[in-house]
């Protein structure tokens, strides 16, 4: 309890929040990991039907697997934690949600200024002329799906393993964790990078680091707070008390 009255605290004082969340957030509405039993996924590993190249090799392929994680994200509902973070948009003056999940669960809670490190299951990218666009159709009509510009091979556009992060996204996420005053870090590792390399740079330019998480994550040393509790308890109880504050 003292924990929480003193991330309160902290929070009470701040203007410019940032909230870095991992899949522990969207553990809670039933979408813990996108692994199948052993790390496999139909006997295939998850690393093998995530990269460009076996997209290359078997878009079909690649494609069922996204197909039934847009289909479990579309079944999933926003959760306590989604919902308190959405709240928290209209207690300062300045809130960005920066998000390694991919599954629109913050947007769907009402969150107003989400940044998608990873990417999003929701969006698709032509492999031929780069045109991006917004699909939230479940099943798709047809995979893998074609451009309706250029009838070139279509992509989800999100992050595999071995590229980069999408730099626009990137730079804006660095500038606000630059300026912030504190920085909220929910449901995440920490081990995944270069994304958990901002909460280093929110610490080391000055914003208090308010850790929730069950148990300590790889930054938990970099926290004036560790609040250690799911996200679904906690986050709520925070915006209960920051609005009697």
């Amino acid at each position: 309890m003292e924990a929480l009255h003193e991330a309160v605290r902290l929070l009470a004082q701040s203007q410019r929040v940032v909230v870095f969340t991992g899949a522990g957030v969207s553990a809670e509405s039933g979408l813990a990991t996108f692994r199948g039993a052993g790390g496999l996924w139909e006997g295939h590993r998850v690393e093998d039907v995530a990269t460009p190249e076996a997209f290359a090799r078997d878009p079909e392929l690649v494609w069922r697997f996204y197909a039934m994680r847009r289909e479990r994200a579309w079944q999933a509902q926003p959760n306590p934690a989604h919902l308190a973070i959405a709240e928290m948009d209209r207690l300062f003056a300045q809130l960005v949600v920066v998000t390694q999940n991919v599954d629109g669960l913050h947007q769907r809670a009402g969150s107003r200024h989400v940044l998608e490190l990873h990417g999003s299951l929701w969006r698709i990218r032509c492999t031929r002329c780069q045109r991006e666009r917004h699909d939230e159709q479940v099943p798709l009509a047809s995979l893998p799906p074609r451009c309706g510009a250029c009838s070139g091979l279509e992509r989800p556009a999100v992050v595999w393993f071995g590229e980069s992060l999408p730099t626009k996204v990137w730079e804006e996420a660095e500038r606000a964790c630059s300026n912030a005053d504190l920085m909220l870090v929910v449901g995440t590792s920490g081990v995944v990078w270069p994304a958990a390399g901002l909460v280093e740079l929110a610490a080391a330019t000055g914003a208090w680091v308010v850790e929730v998480n069950p148990e300590p994550s790889a930054l938990a040393h970099l926290a004036r707070v560790q609040l250690q509790a799911k996200a679904g308890q906690a986050l709520p109880a925070l915006v209960r008390q920051l609005r009697e504050a």
